[in-house]
């Protein structure tokens, strides 16, 4: 037998279906969480981790956040002002008119202000 279908056959893992299995996981996870990579719990450590995340994902999903508060919560991370923004998309009275709801962004803003903010444009797309 080789060191590979050892390794297989010593892990017996499966898609988590519900939340014992889930829980089940974690506990483990958080024994071997420091396991080395290559090792045959490290090898563990990355396959529950995937497992771990795929149900998540599907039973805890998140949602992309709202486009504008994407925009304000990175102006404050960055320190940005209003004036800064009206550099990459016009007015200053534009940028507090779009950060107040009053006016949507179009395709230009959305492609720069992700250039300028590193905001994914798919957060920015979003309907708000």
């Amino acid at each position: 037998m080789t060191k590979l279908t050892q390794i297989q056959f010593n892990m017996e893992y499966k898609v988590i279906k519900n939340e014992k299995e889930y829980h089940k996981a974690l506990n483990r996870l958080e024994k071997i969480f420091d396991a080395k990579k290559g090792t045959k719990e490290g090898d563990e450590l990355e396959l529950l981790s995937l497992l771990i995340d795929k149900y998540e994902q599907e039973k805890y999903p998140i949602d992309l956040p709202d486009p504008i508060d994407a925009i304000k919560f990175r102006m404050e991370q960055l320190g940005y002002k209003q004036k800064d923004l009206a550099l990459a998309i016009g007015l200053k009275s534009r940028v507090s008119e779009i950060l107040n709801r009053k006016r949507k962004l179009t395709l230009v803003m959305i492609r720069k202000l992700s250039d300028v903010l590193s905001i994914p444009t798919d957060v920015l797309v979003k309907d708000y």
